[in-house]
């Protein structure tokens, strides 16, 4: 295959039909500036071995998924544009009479891409440009927000999920074929679809659950010990996972004699589908729930680009706002103005980033009386450094030291509220009040004063914070609420690619050109 030398087939269309293409635009700036922009030298460690270069080449691909991002378009629709859109052959560098290349191509560039030490070049390529141009030179404020985005493949029931872990294993494992002839006789796992039963009986429901979920413990049970491969330990991973996320020990059973019902609620963390391991049950909100994938943004609010964005799943506390929004500011070369909503504001996130020095402006939660309308944290007089809590009728107590899981302190007042005449307001406790302390109480006690007492406070966030909206807004916007990919990996260089692309349209309509080898903006006059 070799190196590609420029040719192409039939007349160059920037250089034929250059004024057909819309000025100021995507297409035009990739035409002019493309091998700029993506140099073939930042595609070099994808393809160590000459023998192994596509027949197009990397930094056309660049462009064509940097396009294919900003449009929200499918692999195939890509290369309809490709081939029959003067605007996407001079953006990507092709002939008048190039049909393009094969759909599965560009999904052969984007695995590469993922896989390789630098998922996210084409986000950095544009971020460079954006450090070149200085258009962040002196704005210090990042504002940080997170969306949940509908994952793409559809959610399954607890049979659906049990039946098609089982058939993966039957597939991946060797040997596990003969081990199921044996030990699964709860499903014919040769036959595609669910069981025949009446799925409106509920007993008949009750039996095939214990059924499966027996039958994918005896066959993990009776595997043969061996060495595994990725895929094979993965549909052993996952069999293992969904044989017990639902079910629970049926109801007079001690848990150890096999017999299983589906539980009551839902388990955190649920996997959602066999298809898509990642995927996860998203609340959001309290009343609303999506099947998918959190996608996480840091925004510079006045110009509205994206500093920092990642994906991952929608549940664990590894993934809560809080804890991916220090990674968001951690590129930072200078502390920056911090704003975001409740879902940033805990203790150990404020902690850790005012460490780092940056001012925090988040939304503190609000606090909730023990009674309706009663006494709240703030009305009580808690001193950490002495150890000491006293409650709104003066009553002082020792306040205990950090204990448990979260490193919690404790302060209960016990026969104190015997009689007290603001019971009432205080709380419903028959052994009287207990407060229990956080990490970081005093860091969140300020916050929730500052933010409301603060004028200054109050404004910056008010001007500042919704900015992000629209940044989201743009992120979901032309169908791309639902993603096209499965797997973090996959998606999570998705954003990176979608971001960089309306960074470069941003840029673009902030008068972004290239003169003497270097970018820089210049505003176009009204």
């Amino acid at each position: 295959m070799g190196e590609w030398v420029g040719e192409t087939v039939g007349p160059d269309v920037w250089e034929t039909c250059g004024e057909l293409i819309p000025a100021g635009s995507v297409f035009a700036f990739l035409a002019e500036h493309r091998s700029a922009l993506f140099p073939a030298e930042m595609f070099a460690d994808m393809y160590p071995s000459a023998n192994g270069r596509p027949s197009m080449p990397p930094q056309i691909l660049a462009a064509a998924i940097t396009l294919q991002a900003l449009h929200g378009l499918s692999d195939f629709e890509t290369v309809q544009e490709l081939r029959c859109d003067l605007r996407w052959k001079a953006a990507c560098g092709l002939g008048l009479n190039d049909m393009a290349f094969d759909p599965s191509l560009l999904a052969y560039f984007r695995r590469r891409l993922a896989r390789s030490a630098r998922p996210n070049r084409v986000f950095e390529a544009v971020r460079e440009v954006v450090k070149a141009t200085g258009v962040l030179k002196g704005k210090h404020r990042r504002a940080l927000d997170s969306t949940v985005l509908d994952d793409a493949v559809a959610t399954q029931d607890t049979v659906t999920q049990i039946i098609a872990a089982i058939r993966a294993v039957i597939r991946e494992v060797p040997g596990a074929g003969q081990v199921s002839a044996v030990q699964c006789t709860a499903h014919d796992y040769t036959e595609p679809g669910k069981p025949r039963i009446a799925w409106n009986d509920e007993q008949a429901r009750a039996e095939l659950v214990d059924a499966l979920v027996g039958d994918a413990v005896r066959l993990l049970g009776h595997l043969p010990e061996q060495q595994l491969g990725e895929k094979a330990a993965n549909a052993v991973g996952i069999l293992a996972l969904v044989a017990g996320q639902d079910v629970e020990p049926a109801e007079d059973s001690d848990g150890r004699d096999g017999r299983w019902r589906i539980t009551r609620g839902t388990a955190p963390g649920r996997m959602v589908s066999t298809v898509d391991p990642e995927a996860r049950h998203v609340h959001k909100t309290r009343t609303h729930r999506q099947d998918g994938f959190k996608a996480h943004l840091a925004v510079e609010p006045e110009t509205g680009l994206y500093t920092a964005v990642a994906l991952r799943p929608g549940a664990g506390a590894e993934h809560h706002e809080a804890a991916v929004g220090i990674g968001l500011l951690a590129d930072e070369d200078a502390p920056v103005d911090a704003f975001g909503d409740t879902a940033y504001s805990t203790g150990d996130a404020r902690h850790t980033l005012q460490q780092q020095g940056h001012r925090l402006f988040f939304k503190p939660a609000p606090l909730r009386p023990a009674v309706p309308g009663g006494f709240t944290f703030d009305d009580f007089a808690i001193d950490t450094t002495a150890a000491t809590v006293t409650c709104p009728q003066k009553h002082t107590v020792a306040l205990s030291g950090p204990g448990g899981q979260h490193h919690q302190r404790k302060a209960a007042f016990g026969d104190l509220c015997t009689g007290c005449p603001l019971r009432e307001r205080c709380t419903k406790a028959k052994a009287g009040r207990i407060l229990t302390i956080r990490p970081h109480h005093d860091l969140l006690a300020a916050a929730r004063h500052q933010a409301t007492t603060d004028a200054n406070w109050q404004a910056d966030y008010r001007r500042w914070r919704p900015p992000v909206e629209r940044a989201v807004a743009w992120i979901v916007q032309q169908g791309n609420r639902r993603l096209r990919y499965r797997g973090t990996i996959k998606n999570d260089t998705w954003l990176h690619t979608r971001a960089a692309a309306l960074n470069l349209r941003r840029l673009i309509n902030l008068g972004l050109t290239r003169a003497n080898g270097t970018w820089h903006l210049t505003p176009t006059s009204a």
